[in-house]
């Protein structure tokens, strides 16, 4: 049998290469044997996310177990002891009743991380044996070698090993709105779907020790402490410790009274009973039910009914960028010129060197940018050589008038302008512009055309950028007169961040998470300086599942009432650790198992209804809705 292998983090198969994870997990590009697969299934466990069920019946009695069931089990009993049949079944029905809603609360809450499950793969061709198979993705242990192709769903964390490319669609991990591009030496995530490209992998993490199943754990580990839960358990308390102390005294003075015992006995089980609020649950959970049907109407439905009460204390929300602020719809900005014509003709050159049917984002957003897309049909497009992440750029051939034939060709501007033959001051006009977009955080594009056999000439600079929603600006505006400090969340880079987050008026302190959060905060710890830092900054880029769920960790730990938005498999663990988690509009199961309030309209706007609605149910004075007259449109 061969030794036990250690476990090889994603970070760790991130950094090392392939010849050294070969090496590091015993194991060859001919595969594993299935004896040795065998051992190893046995060693780490199969490829899947095992979590650990309860009863249901144990889960569903804990619900009879605390101070405020003890009291309204005790005042059951002493009805039951004096008779009171009336009261003793309707204390029973409440006590069953509260105990009916929470447990189905918890049911519905506890399916966030079935919902990540879901999302693993059907099936997987491994290489064993020295032959191609295809097995269920349980099987799969480190060190096998799988083929990933257009379509699949990456069944483990995986180094790619031989191929040419893969575009990997992994915008539910880790926020990234368009495909990555993956070459020999990356690494790919469990969960994450190609898009384009065939290659080769290593198997490096599976189940539990994948960037998906750490995320998973996350989603375990968070349990948000409700503050409603709180205050109604201090009530408890306090009621029960002045029932005890009304009790104490009544039997003292009636001793010295001389009361006779059965007498004395009867008036405290009355007290006793009087003082214990035996339907101030079952009150409570009506009230926040008749909330949260209030909130349905807002297009915002609630699936933690404490959450409400919540909603109405919130004073931070962080919000995802990419389809809550912005559009999450690519667009062209002002193209610049270098070659002779004008925009509109650069915005065609582009769009001949697109094609409408494969409903790539950049190609739609080039082609919407023409004035009048019928042009199109003036020109037929011969040949089309799609975008991959070896030449960078698409390229097509299409004829037109008198059957003459136009060469053009959009992508990387660098590598479209090594075609092209400028002098050394256009060149540095070029390179420029190309910096000064990307300062702003926008994709840019080179296009260049050549007259049949002719060369290519430069024609222009193309930015693409995800703009602002309409209401974004405004809705921000809002928030802030509600009391409520807007932090933005995004998976972008910094530059997209401070250029979007200074557009909505949100600020432009941004920080990259990764340097704000160096390390993962654990066992809810975290220093007090790096939680200072979260509290002041404006907002927070290239974030990852475990920075957002260590945001939300160091925005309570400074006693704030914090929400966060997010659609993906990458807020899960935040959705369901802030106090109110909101999975907005289009979100996935798993973001909508983990939220507490899942939205049914898109924007931010829903979101402040929900607030305005939440405080008018549990009237909070200290945070009246203030006047946003001061709030003008956002500029479109």
């Amino acid at each position: 049998m061969e030794t036990q292998l250690k476990l090889i983090s994603s970070d760790e198969a991130r950094e090392a290469s392939p010849e050294q994870l070969f090496k590091d997990l015993n194991a060859s590009q001919k595969g594993l044997s299935s004896e040795v697969a065998k051992q190893r299934l046995e060693q780490y466990g199969p490829n899947a996310l095992e979590g650990k069920k309860g009863h249901p019946l144990l889960k569903f009695l804990g619900y009879f177990w605390g101070p405020i069931p003890w009291m309204i089990e005790a005042a059951a009993v002493l009805s039951g002891a004096v008779r009171h049949w009336a009261d003793f079944t309707i204390i029973l029905a409440l006590l069953v009743f509260n105990a009916v809603v929470g447990f189905w609360q918890e049911y519905q809450a506890g399916n966030a991380v079935e919902a990540l499950k879901k999302k693993l793969a059907l099936k997987c061709r491994v290489l064993r044996d020295g032959q191609w198979q295809e097995l269920d993705p349980k099987e799969l242990v480190p060190g096998d070698v799988i083929r990933l192709r257009l379509g699949d769903i990456i069944p483990a964390d995986v180094k790619l090993i031989e191929g040419d490319y893969l575009n990997v669609d992994q915008s539910a991990l880790t926020g990234e709105s368009l495909p990555v591009s993956k070459l020999t030496g990356d690494i790919a995530y469990s969960g994450s779907v190609a898009k384009q490209g065939e290659m080769v992998a290593l198997v490096t993490g599976t189940g539990s020790n994948t960037y998906f199943g750490k995320t998973a754990k996350l989603v375990a580990s968070a349990k948000p402490a409700s503050h409603f839960q709180k205050a109604v358990l201090q009530i408890g308390d306090y009621l029960i410790y002045l029932s005890l102390g009304l009790v104490a005294v009544l039997i003292l003075v009636q001793l010295f009274r001389g009361t006779p015992l059965l007498e004395l006995v009867q008036f405290a089980l009355i007290l006793t009973v009087a003082s214990i609020p035996v339907a101030m649950p079952a009150v409570l959970s009506v009230t926040m039910a008749v909330g949260a049907l209030a909130l349905s109407k807002l297009k915002a439905i609630v699936s933690r009914l404490e959450s409400i009460e919540e909603m109405a204390g919130i004073d931070i929300l962080c919000s995802d960028k990419t389809g809550t602020l912005t559009q999450n719809k690519l667009t062209l900005g002002d193209p610049v010129i270098f070659g002779s014509g004008n925009e509109q003709e650069l915005i065609l050159a582009a769009a001949l060197a697109s094609k409408a049917e494969d409903q790539d984002a950049i190609d739609m957003a080039v082609i919407g940018g023409l004035q009048d897309p019928s042009v199109l049909k003036g020109y037929q497009q011969v040949k089309f050589i799609p975008f991959d992440p070896v030449s960078k750029r698409t390229e097509a051939i299409v004829k037109y008038s008198n059957a003459q034939t136009l060469k053009v060709t959009k992508g990387a501007p660098q590598v479209i302008l090594g075609l092209a033959q400028v002098d050394k001051e256009t060149k540095d006009k070029i390179d420029q512009t190309i910096n000064d977009f990307a300062a702003k955080g926008y994709r840019t594009l080179g296009v260049a055309r050549a007259e049949g056999s002719g060369s290519w000439k430069f024609l222009g600079i193309l930015p693409l950028y995800d703009p602002p929603r309409d209401d974004a600006a405004e809705t921000i505006c809002q928030a802030q007169a509600h009391g409520i400090e807007v932090k933005m969340v995004t998976g972008d880079n910094l530059a997209i961040g401070r250029e979007i987050s200074g557009e909505l008026g949100l600020g432009t302190n941004i920080y990259a998470a990764e340097k704000l959060l160096k390390t993962t905060v654990e066992m809810g710890q975290m220093a007090n300086e790096t939680a200072e830092k979260v509290e002041e900054t404006d907002g927070f880029a290239q974030v990852f599942p475990e920075h957002k769920y260590g945001i939300v960790k160091a925005l309570q730990a400074r006693g704030h009432i914090v929400g966060m938005t997010g659609d993906g498999v990458n807020d899960a663990p935040a959705l369901k650790q802030a106090d109110v988690g909101i999975a907005v509009s289009g979100a996935t199961d798993a973001a909508r198992a983990a939220a507490a309030l899942v939205l049914t309209a898109p924007g931010l706007s829903v979101i402040i209804n929900a607030v305005e609605e939440a405080r008018r149910i549990f009237e909070r004075n200290g945070r009246r809705i203030v006047s946003v007259s001061n709030c003008a449109p956002a500029e479109t």
